[in-house]
Parts: structure tokens; sequence; C-alpha cells
């Protein structure tokens, strides 16, 4: 709701730059894609090297808690 608003405040100032960034935003997103897809796959990656660097530990059924003791 707060995005929409500040739309209409740019719409009220400067209608051009609005209506602009109103057709360009789904250009932006499309180009956005990629990279939020590499992020995904990247906190993927480091997720399953983080439990394979744990996993002995969990396997000697060692808890989280009693360590930071």
């Amino acid at each position: 709701m707060l995005k929409f608003l500040l739309w209409l405040l740019l719409l009220a100032v400067c209608w051009p730059l609005a209506l602009l960034a109103l057709v360009l935003w789904p250009v932006v997103w499309l180009l956005s894609l990629p990279f939020r897809l590499i992020g995904f796959a990247v906190g993927g990656v480091l997720q399953l090297v983080r439990g394979l660097f744990y996993l002995p530990a969990r396997l000697l059924g060692v808890r989280p808690h009693a360590v930071a003791r």
C-alpha cells in the first residue's frame, strides 16, 4: 500500500516519470529474475555444504545448545 501511495505522489509531482516507472518496472523485474535464481541456487549449495560439515557432529549426537555453553 505504501508503494502505491508513493507512486501516486510521484504521479502528482512528475507524471511522465511515474508513467515511465510504471512501464519499465516489468522489464527491470524480468532482468533481475536470473540474479534471484542464482541467489537461490548459491544459498542452497551453501546450506548443503553446511549440512555436510555438521553431519559428523549430528551423527555423534552433539546437541547445539550443549556446545554453546
